[in-house]
C-alpha cells in the first residue's frame, strides 16, 4: 500500500483508499466495543510524549499502515476518553456512532458550508436541524442561529450581538451582570469583543450557586442612578460547577423591565430541556435574546458542536455581515441563506449533518430518554453516597451532576482525584465550592450503568480510608 515514497499526487487507488478506511472503521468500533473493558484514559507526560513524537518533518511517505500503528501506540492510550461510560469528570462528550459517520462524512465531501453557492443542501439542512432545537428551547419562529466550535464561541457570538444591539459601539459606562458561578468563557468573551474589568459586575450566587434576582436588581438600579449603563444579563442554564439553573423566568423579568439584553449560557444543561424535568427546570430560558447549547455535550454529539440561538436571528445578519467584492457571487440572490452572514466563519464545516443523522437515525424520544437517565444516575449516586459514612454531599444530585467529599481536608479531595487517575477504572474532577475543595460527578452518558457507579464509589472509598 502506497509503495511510492513520493505521492505527488496525494492520491490512493480505490482499492487502497478501501483498505484504509476499513482499518479505520475497524479501529474505531473496536474501541466502542472494548470501552468499558479498558482504563478511562491516560495523562501522559510532556517529556515523554513530545519524544515519542519528535522527529524531522519527513520527506518522503510511510505506509498508512505504519501510521496508524504509531498513532494506536503513542496517541490512543494518551488521552482521557471522554465516550466511557466511568468518565464523569467536567462535562463529559459521550458521542455516538451515527455522528461519528456523519463526520466521517462531512470530512470526506469536505463541503464549503459558508455559503449557498458552496453548498446549499448543507446550508438548508442546518437550517432545518437549527429550526429543531429552536422549537424544543420554545423560541419563536423568528430565532435562528448556527453551529459553532462550542459554548465559547457560542457565547462570543452572541454577546458581540448584545453589545451592537444595546451600545451601538459605545462602551462607556456599560454594565454585564452574571453570577460567580458563570463559566470562564463568558469573561474571555468580554474581554474579546472589548470590555474591561471595569464594565464586568459578578454577583456573589445564593445559597443554591444561583444568580440572587434581588440583588442583580438592585445592583442595576444602583447603577443606573449612578449614570452607568446596564445593557446585558447573563443568566445560567446549568453551570459547570453544579448544574445550577438561574431562577430565568425572574433574571427575564428584570431584563424586560430595565431593558437589558438577555443571554443565557445553556452550553451544559440547555439540551435538557428536550425532556419533561429539564423543561421544568428551565421554565423561562425561552425568554432570553440569546442562549448558547453544546449538542457535544448532553445531545451526544463528537466535539466539536455548539450552538447559538437568538430570538430575532437578523440581528445576527446585522452584526456579522459584510458584502466584499470577493463575495459578490454569493450574495446576488438575497433569497438564498449564507451561513456565513450569521457568524465570524466564512470556511466553516458541515457540523449539522452529524446532529441530523443521528436524531433521524435514533428519534428524538431516544434522546431524551437518554437525557432522563442522567438524571436518574445521579439521584442514584446521591443515594448511595449518603448511605457512606465519613462522606458528604456538598451540592446535591441537579441536572445530573453533584458534588461531594470524603472528611475535612481538602487535599484529600484532591489526592482522591490524582488516585482515580492512576487507577483507571473511573476519573471524577474537583472544583471549590463555598472555599471547599469537592469532588464533582457528571453523570450524562447513557451507557454508564448503576453497577458503573457503585463501584466507582467502592473504590472511592477504599481509597479515601487509606488516604486519611
Amino acid at each position: 500500500m502506497g509503495t511510492d515514497p513520493i505521492n505527488h499526487q496525494l492520491d490512493f487507488s480505490s482499492d487502497e483508499m478501501r483498505a484504509m478506511g476499513y482499518r479505520v472503521i475497524d479501529l474505531l468500533v473496536e474501541q466502542m466495543d472494548a470501552a468499558r473493558t479498558r482504563p478511562v484514559g491516560h495523562k501522559a507526560k510532556l517529556a515523554e510524549i513530545r519524544a515519542a513524537l519528535r522527529e524531522p518533518v519527513p520527506p518522503a511517505g510511510s505506509s498508512f499502515d505504519a501510521v496508524l500503528d504509531q498513532i494506536q501506540r503513542d496517541v490512543i492510550p494518551n488521552r482521557l476518553n471522554l465516550t466511557h461510560p466511568r468518565f464523569f469528570a467536567f462535562v463529559p462528550g459521550p458521542s455516538n456512532y451515527v455522528s461519528v459517520l456523519g463526520d466521517a462524512l462531512a470530512s470526506g465531501l469536505n463541503v464549503f458550508n459558508g455559503s449557498w453557492l458552496g453548498g446549499s443542501a448543507a446550508a438548508a439542512m442546518e437550517l432545518q436541524t437549527i429550526d429543531w432545537l429552536r422549537g424544543l428551547c420554545g423560541f419563536p419562529e423568528t430565532a435562528g442561529g448556527l453551529f459553532v466550535s462550542g459554548g465559547s464561541v457560542a457565547n462570543l457570538t452572541a454577546l458581540a450581538v448584545a453589545r451592537d444591539t444595546k451600545l451601538s459601539g459605545d462602551l462607556r459606562g456599560a454594565r454585564v451582570y452574571f453570577s460567580d458561578q458563570t463559566h470562564s468563557s463568558i469573561e474571555k468573551a468580554l474581554r474579546v469583543v472589548g470590555f474591561l474589568p471595569e464594565h464586568i459586575v459578578k454577583i456573589a450566587s445564593d445559597p443554591s450557586f444561583r444568580l440572587p434576582v434581588q440583588a442583580l436588581a438592585e445592583r442595576i438600579s444602583a447603577d443606573k442612578a449612578a449614570g452607568l449603563r446596564p445593557f446585558c444579563v447573563i443568566a445560567n442554564g446549568g453551570t459547570t460547577n453544579t448544574g445550577a439553573v438561574d431562577p430565568l423566568i425572574d433574571v427575564a423579568a428584570v431584563a424586560r423591565r430595565e431593558d437589558l439584553w438577555m443571554h443565557v449560557d445553556g452550553a451544559y444543561g440547555a439540551a435538557a430541556v428536550i425532556c419533561e424535568r429539564g423543561k421544568r427546570i428551565l421554565e423561562g430560558m425561552e425568554f432570553a435574546d440569546s442562549l448558547s447549547l453544546d449538542p457535544h455535550k448532553w445531545l451526544f454529539q463528537p466535539i466539536e458542536c455548539g450552538c447559538i440561538l437568538l430570538r430575532d436571528a437578523e440581528r445576527l445578519r446585522d452584526a456579522y455581515r459584510i458584502l466584499p467584492d470577493y463575495l459578490k457571487d454569493i450574495h446576488r440572490n438575497e433569497q438564498e441563506v449564507n451561513p456565513c452572514d450569521y457568524g465570524i466563519q466564512l470556511t466553516r464545516g458541515f457540523r449539522a449533518l452529524k446532529v441530523w443523522m443521528s436524531v433521524k437515525v435514533f428519534g428524538i424520544d431516544a434522546f431524551r430518554a437518554a437525557v432522563d437517565r442522567g438524571f436518574a444516575l445521579a439521584e442514584h449516586t446521591q443515594r448511595c453516597l449518603e448511605r457512606m459514612p465519613g462522606w458528604e454531599v456538598v451540592a446535591g444530585a441537579n441536572m445530573a451532576m453533584l458534588s461531594f467529599r470524603y472528611g475535612s481536608e481538602d487535599a484529600v479531595q484532591t489526592a482522591l482525584m490524582e488516585e482515580m487517575l492512576a487507577d483507571g477504572f473511573a476519573i471524577l474532577s474537583t472544583t471549590i465550592l463555598r472555599g471547599r475543595t469537592v469532588l464533582r460527578m457528571c453523570t450524562i452518558n447513557p451507557r454508564t450503568t448503576e453497577a458503573d457507579i457503585e463501584e466507582t464509589l467502592a473504590r472511592l472509598d477504599a481509597m479515601a480510608k487509606r488516604l486519611a
